[in-house]
């Protein structure tokens, strides 16, 4: 049976790489829920993302050759979800990507039973977290703030997974969904081996 695909979206500074690092800690061991990593046109050490960097010409090299399921350009990178994921929902994996909110639209036209999430910040919060990682100047923040909010209104039927608060209470309520879905795709499978036999 195909797997499910889970599709996370939030604005920088939104606390995105830390929730899905601390879900794919939590849930080491579960075979069936894999989490993608990101081929972007960014230094490895660049961040807190644990991506496969590649240089432009690779990027679009393997663009050229169909090696990615998705891929898009943001805030002059380029970013990629290797093909593998179809592989990974083939054999009914639950699988969970690191998605972008303004390529959503064509991510749900490749996979039709998407699940979109979406991880919500006050304007406050996201304000003083981009303050203290101290990557973009005041203009750039202020920049990234009016498209949060932006992004943030144009998104429908998304599950929300609030952040403002510690890591944990965010990281669980993620782990609470992944867990939902792989288990709702083990019932239906073992439902349909039942019929079989």
């Amino acid at each position: 049976m195909e797997g499910q695909l889970l599709y996370l979206m939030g604005a920088s500074g939104s606390g995105k790489d830390s929730l899905m690092g601390y879900a794919r800690e939590k849930l080491t061991g579960h075979s069936a829920i894999l989490f993608a990593h990101r081929y972007i046109t960014r230094s490895a050490d660049a961040g807190a993302e644990n991506h496969v960097a590649l240089s432009p010409a690779e990027f679009h090299a393997r663009v050229a050759a169909g090696l990615f399921a998705l891929h898009w350009h943001s805030h002059n990178h380029d970013y990629g979800i290797g093909r593998e994921i179809d592989l990974w929902l083939a054999g009914g994996a639950t699988v969970v990507v690191n998605g972008s909110r303004a390529y959503l639209p064509r991510a749900q036209k490749r996979y039709p039973n998407l699940i979109p999430l979406c991880i919500e910040v006050s304007p406050e919060v996201l304000r003083t977290r981009l303050h203290e990682r101290g990557r973009e100047t005041a203009q750039q923040i202020a920049g990234r703030l009016q498209r949060h909010q932006r992004l943030a209104a144009s998104a429908r039927d998304c599950l929300a997974i609030n952040n403002n608060g510690l890591l944990a209470e965010g990281g669980n309520t993620l782990i609470g969904i992944i867990l939902h879905y792989a288990g709702q795709r083990s019932r239906r499978t073992k439902n349909q081996a039942a019929i079989c036999t």
